[in-house]
């Protein structure tokens, strides 16, 4: 593969990411995705908008938040580490004045998590246009896109896709003088995962991969405007009706022309990926014309039916546990109880805990409810086990607050396989299912009974079909080809052929 020669902005270089000691005290699920929020309403206050869509995409990353806001004449961006609420004072969202807004909440995939450049959104130029771009998902082909990029002149400033995403729209919309035809071309190039947003200082543009990999929605203001987002509980927030999903491969202009829509590339095997059922959006957030609570209720069932256990209480992990623990009391006949309380403030943190507290673990998030569960055979509905330190600490937990018998039911089969498209699992080595059998994994994390719910069951609660999904996290079946040199990064040698 080569890009065309041609002019290109020329950036200062950064280091590559380095390895990061944080691993080590990684939660036991995987970890989120991004969250991309644009809005198109003249007259309206649309940093504050953004600002509160943001606020119901939190969930999708705790890393960095931004804001960049288009006034017909440029575009401007505030963006920092931290949360939405650390990161953005009034007097920001004052100062952020314009037509057009994109917002985004991060967790780094590719690139540290650190870095104030790897901070979203985007900004870039094209000649004397500035545009913003914001991204959830992840590129397969990326070096190599660096490598050509670096190969024709430019220094990338950022260790981010997203950046090499930015440089090379810009690229193409030079050689085309027009953007859509930058980000056409853009489209063909790029591999793996990307549901995208990016405004100039009249337009909101936004773009899904050909395989529709991760989420991306649009809904309608009520008194005109357009809004884009990762889901749709960011239309809720802001009054807008959800009008539908972007296509996979489809692109749409929002402008003062009113809204455009075309197939930039062909649709390939829809290829939504699964988790966002099981775990990543929110409860309240449609997809597949399916509220995550139900498909989640229906996950709990099933696992009643699948995995019966006499017990006294059914209980489940917050947030993403308590909807399949009530399907599965219902279900089962057993009672529902709430057994763990969620400190909802912790939050990603840049205060470090002390070496004590670092042992907890698990009490910084969790606190179980001692009258409820002593003595009692509980129950215990989870979304995943990937790694297996927070089950297990977990499990203790409840064992020290008195609890008699602890039976762990998790919403999804087991997690054998890393993913390469925006969610980070981790090498394939590190992914207890991946060495372990069931019955290794019970005793490890010290339950009493372990169950994990059939891949056709997790299918048959979203209500739609095996095709419509990607599930290689499960199966080994990844929609998009990964490069032999990605591969190795992530499977075993052994998997890798």
């Amino acid at each position: 593969m080569s890009i065309p020669k041609g002019h290109l902005p020329c950036l200062p270089e950064q280091p590559d990411r380095p390895d990061c000691s944080e691993c080590l005290d990684r939660p036991d699920r995987p970890e989120e995705a991004c969250g991309v929020f644009g809005v198109y309403a003249p007259d309206e206050d649309v940093a504050r908008l953004t600002y509160f869509g943001l606020h119901a995409l939190q969930h999708r990353g705790q890393e960095s938040a931004g804001i960049a806001v288009g006034d017909g004449e440029t575009v401007t961006v505030t963006k920092n580490l931290g949360l939405v609420s650390r990161v953005f004072t009034e007097s920001d969202l004052d100062s952020l004045t314009g037509d057009i807004a994109l917002g985004h909440t991060r967790y780094s995939t590719t690139g540290t998590s650190t870095s104030w450049e790897n901070a979203q959104p985007h900004l870039s130029a094209i000649g004397d246009q500035v545009i913003a771009l914001a991204h959830n998902g992840n590129l397969v082909n990326t070096s190599e896109l660096r490598d050509s990029l670096r190969g024709n002149g430019v220094r990338l400033r950022s260790t981010t896709d997203s950046e090499v995403i930015a440089t090379l729209i810009g690229h193409f919309t030079q050689r085309h003088n027009h953007i859509r035809e930058g980000i056409r071309d853009t489209m063909k190039l790029i591999r793996g995962a990307y549901s995208v947003a990016l405004i100039t200082e009249e337009a909101l543009y936004a773009f899904r991969d050909p395989y529709g990999v991760r989420p991306l929605v649009l809904g309608e203001l009520p008194l005109g405007g357009w809004v884009v987002s990762s889901e749709t509980c960011g239309l809720d927030i802001v009054g807008a009706r959800f009008l539908r999903d972007l296509s996979p491969g489809e692109m749409v202009k929002i402008s003062a022309d009113g809204l455009e829509a075309e197939q930039s590339v062909p649709a390939e095997k829809p290829s939504l990926c699964i988790f966002e059922f099981i775990y990543f959006a929110r409860p309240d957030s449609v997809l597949h014309d399916c509220t995550l609570y139900e498909a989640r209720r229906r996950m709990g069932a099933a696992l009643a039916e699948d995995a019966p256990v006499e017990a006294d209480l059914v209980i489940g992990v917050p947030d993403s546990g308590v909807p399949a623990a009530a399907g599965f009391a219902q279900a089962s006949g057993i009672p529902f109880g709430e057994g763990l309380v969620k400190n909802r403030y912790i939050g990603r943190t840049f205060i470090s805990p002390t070496q004590y507290i670092r042992q907890q673990g698990i009490r910084l998030k969790l606190n179980p409810l001692r009258h409820v569960i002593a003595g009692k055979r509980l129950v215990v509905v989870d979304d995943s086990i990937v790694r297996g330190n927070t089950s297990r600490k977990l499990v203790e937990l409840l064992r020290d607050a008195g609890a008699a018998e602890v039976h762990m039911r998790i919403t999804s089969p087991p997690v054998r396989w890393p993913c390469f498209f925006g969610i980070d699992t981790d090498s394939q080595e590190q992914l207890i299912a991946s060495a372990m059998s069931v019955e290794e994994i019970r005793e490890h994390i010290g339950a009493d009974s372990l169950a994990f719910l059939r891949l056709e069951d997790v299918v048959a609660a979203t209500g739609s079909s095996v095709s419509d999904f990607c599930m290689a996290c499960f199966d080994g079946e990844y929609p998009v080809e990964i490069p032999e040199s990605v591969r190795r990064g992530k499977l075993s040698l052994e998997s890798c052929g």
